[in-house]
């Protein structure tokens, strides 16, 4: 039986696609979810891939990963990256790893991206490679 991964995707990811191409890249959520399912079959990984624009239901999620057989997440919080002490409490509350996925490089961008509450819970952050971040990080979640 695959282990199984979440992809959680946080606020205005459901707009990939169509919200400034010129950061995000004109793939959709639903491109970037189609590679992750082929990538997780070669893995032997099954992925559970989530899109809320709500911060509790992100936090739910990770409870119910912990609460599951899931062998590590993958968060994309979006915005809420840079705001949410909620998230981190959240992540730092959890033994299952979660590694931080983005886009572009929030570190290139406005100064109030350079600071990541996920970031500092997760095992692990990649970024600034676009639809490859998520791909990167589930190689390293197979690995872990």
């Amino acid at each position: 039986m695959a282990d199984t991964v979440f992809v959680l995707n946080g606020p205005n990811l459901n707009l990939l696609g169509l919200r400034e191409p010129e950061i995000y890249g004109h793939d959709t959520l639903d491109d970037i979810a189609d590679g992750l399912h082929d990538q997780a079959l070669a893995l032997d990984l099954t992925i559970d891939l989530r899109q809320s624009n709500h911060e509790g239901h992100l936090i739910d999620w990770l409870h119910e990963a912990n609460a599951l057989p899931v062998k590590a997440v993958l968060l994309n919080a979006g915005g809420l990256t840079h705001t949410s002490v909620a998230l981190h409490d959240a992540i730092k509350s959890i033994t299952v790893p979660v590694i931080e996925v983005h886009l572009s490089n929030p570190h290139r961008r406005e100064d109030f991206r350079h600071r990541s509450y996920v970031g500092m819970a997760a095992k692990g952050t990649i970024a600034g490679f676009g639809r490859l971040s998520y791909a990167l990080a589930l190689d390293a979640a197979a690995k872990l």
